[in-house]
């Protein structure tokens, strides 16, 4: 289907893809101003937490390297150059509460660690999920939770999808080649040996196309990151939350601000973290952005991350 068509589809159906200049009919606020983002004080206990070795990229300045890539998480504002969503809003919170001004430097991605590793920027707020072989070069301080979640439409009979028995003789949807397709194949292969129905798996090309088959109903559910679809409902209204699975799963996986290793920040920031999850503030930040299922009830350095395969 070209694009076009499946733009047309979507405003029969009334929905709308999440590009992010245009923010027209989102229940979400993408000004640059961001007045209701929350704010914080000063933390004393996190900024004695930060190690007397430490030096900021700019003195008095956190300066932060993010990947606008797609809302709630980051993206541009209605200026397109203010990058805002839920990391954007967290960056500013640890700045606060460390008594330093925020400065976000957007970057591509795949950037961050050679950025990271030759001082460009003193840590990295962008979806970095940890990894044992990130660990190795890098500290973390965990914030979010990495989650992919089952979505169905609204008047779905289906009530939860939280383990492998749930999906099965289902009809789903997921990305080729990724770690949620690799759970889902995996969950299949557990429900076939137990006897119970295969799932069947249809494969598209994009998220847009992907919640078009779900409101079509030519699938049930569309198995991927949850970020973005918990976006996407919250803008339609005909899609919702079915269950959520770790993006690690069988095992954990967090997502976590990267700082160089042993630079002594990493600390700090989980202090700074922590403090906002005892008052609140995070909750609310999370809540903000749409994305009360990914809160962490705490905020840890560098825990086991997904292993080297």
């Amino acid at each position: 289907m070209s694009l076009k068509k499946k733009l047309g589809a979507l405003a029969a159906l009334g929905l709308m893809t999440f590009l992010p200049a245009a923010h027209a009919a989102d229940p979400f606020d993408f000004s640059p101003a961001q007045r209701g983002r929350l704010h914080t004080g000063k933390d004393a206990e996190a900024v004695n937490a930060i190690s007397p070795s430490f030096k900021f990229v700019k003195e008095s300045v956190l300066t932060i390297a993010i990947a606008p890539f797609a809302p709630p998480i980051s993206t541009y504002a209605t200026d397109a150059k203010t990058v805002v969503g839920f990391d954007p809003d967290f960056a500013h919170l640890i700045a606060e509460a460390l008594g330093l001004k925020l400065e976000l430097l957007p970057i591509a991605w795949a950037d961050w660690p050679l950025g990271l590793s030759s001082g460009k920027y003193d840590a990295v707020i962008s979806n970095v999920g940890v990894t044992e072989q990130r660990k190795e070069k890098f500290d973390f301080s965990t914030y979010r939770l990495g989650l992919h979640g089952f979505y169905v439409r609204t008047d779905s009979a289906i009530q939860a999808i939280r383990e492998p028995k749930d999906v099965a003789g289902l009809k789903l949807t997921t990305g080729a080649g990724t770690n949620q397709e690799r759970i889902l194949l995996e969950w299949d292969r557990q429900n076939v040996a137990a006897g119970l129905k295969p799932v069947s798996i249809q494969y598209y090309d994009d998220d847009v196309t992907r919640w078009l088959a779900v409101t079509t109903k030519r699938v049930d559910a569309n198995f991927n990151p949850n970020a973005p679809q918990a976006y996407e409902a919250a803008k339609n209204g005909q899609l919702r939350l079915a269950g959520t699975v770790n993006a690690g799963w069988p095992l954990k996986s967090d997502v976590a601000v990267a700082t160089r290793k042993g630079s002594g920040l990493a600390v700090a920031l989980t202090t700074a973290a922590n403090n906002l999850i005892r008052n609140g503030t995070y909750g609310k930040a999370l809540a903000r952005w749409r994305l009360a299922e990914e809160a962490l009830p705490k905020s840890e350095v560098n825990p086991p991350g997904l292993p080297k395969f």
